[in-house]
């Protein structure tokens, strides 16, 4: 009787491919470290950003220009420029998508501080109406000491 033919099969095994030091680099700092890590993140790189726009002189002169406006109606429209002119800088020295998102937002919110709930601007259209802030109920010093020793 004839062996039966035996076919091996040479199994090729890859050898691992150890990445750059600078790719290991780029991919933690895409890495999400947690939703406060990105925040204290992106906090910092807006703090970094407005070190460095702050003292431009246009936008110095700008702000300086809405704080001595004569009416209110004049400041609000000297702040609107101010802050477009701000937030634009900013906006074009941002490395990041997000950072570019996160000072969107800044933008927005600043923008809708000064819009006036009542009185409605032809450019405050687009804006979210602000909603009031509403007051702290203070209560009774003496009723909150005796409401734990009620029986």
């Amino acid at each position: 009787m004839a062996a039966p033919a035996t076919t091996e099969t040479l199994v090729l095994k890859p050898t691992p491919v150890s990445p750059e030091r600078a790719q290991i680099d780029e991919i933690f700092k895409q890495t999400s470290l947690g939703k406060e890590a990105d925040e204290r993140r992106l906090h910092i790189e807006w703090r970094q950003l407005q070190n460095q726009v702050v003292n431009d002189a246009d936008i110095v002169a700008a702000k300086r220009s809405a704080e001595t406006a004569r009416t209110d109606s004049e400041k609000r429209q000297r702040l609107r420029d101010y802050y477009a002119l701000y937030y634009g800088r900013m906006h074009v020295m941002a490395r990041s998508a997000e950072m570019k998102t996160a000072l969107d937002q800044l933008k927005t919110a600043h923008l809708s501080q000064i819009t006036q709930a009542r009185v409605r601007h032809e450019t405050d259209s687009e804006l979210p109406t602000p909603s009031p802030t509403p007051k702290k109920k203070q209560q009774n010093k003496r009723a909150q000491k005796f409401q734990g020793h009620e029986g």
